[in-house]
């Protein structure tokens, strides 16, 4: 749930990059803040763990500008991919405002693809939300790796294998897709604006105002 300072004036946002291991979430984050750096300000906090993998990324503050009065700030995040860090998993989805789950296009990642993607249905429902309430956009990271002969999975099938999860096609035919290269910079910043639009729209200013 977005967090609102009345008295500032200021609006901070959650969204949380989720997804298989090695899918390209760390990636995608350290291209937004090498891209954006001057913008947000500070460097990117890095929790490694003892293997040097990824247990958690904190990037903020990202200033996106100025809506209805109020200065809207983004915390963006991910989650580890190990299955032992399911609690940090869990944990790091409280309180979200937007997700965005970066799926492996490499074609012997797609069923880690289903799988991370039925650890967030189960770990949402855990906070009692759903994904339908949420702002959600899907990145189909590595795209790039077609080029060099590595068999990747096609949009199609990572629409139907996450619709078959959900059991619902028409959900998934609304989620916008975006396929991405977090290692060249391909639409991983479109995916963040778009990400960013779709959440503050959701924004109930109406209840903020009577707050205020």
């Amino acid at each position: 749930m977005a967090q609102i300072n009345v008295k500032s004036k200021e609006i901070q946002l959650k969204i949380v990059y989720y997804g298989p291991g090695r899918g390209g979430k760390t990636s995608s984050l350290e291209y937004i803040q090498q891209t954006l750096a001057e913008r947000a300000g500070r460097e990117m906090v890095k929790l490694k763990g003892n293997e040097n993998r990824t247990l958690f990324f904190d990037f903020y503050p990202l200033k996106v500008g100025t809506v209805k009065g109020y200065s809207v700030r983004v915390q963006l995040y991910t989650v580890p991919g190990q299955n032992r860090l399911q609690p940090l998993r869990r944990l790091v989805l409280k309180g979200v405002d937007s997700i965005v789950f970066v799926a492996d296009a490499m074609d012997m990642q797609r069923k880690h693809n289903i799988a991370s993607f039925q650890n967030l249905l189960e770990n949402l429902a855990h906070h009692r939300q759903k994904l339908s309430g949420l702002p959600f956009i899907v990145q189909l990271n590595k795209v790039d790796l077609a080029e060099e002969d590595i068999p990747v999975i096609s949009l199609p099938t990572l629409k139907t294998d996450l619709a078959a999860c959900l059991n619902d096609d028409h959900f998934i035919e609304n989620v916008p897709f975006y396929e991405t290269s977090a290692t060249s910079g391909k639409n991983v910043l479109r995916t963040l604006e778009a990400i960013i639009k779709m959440t503050v729209k959701q924004l109930d200013f109406n209840a903020i105002a009577r707050k205020g």
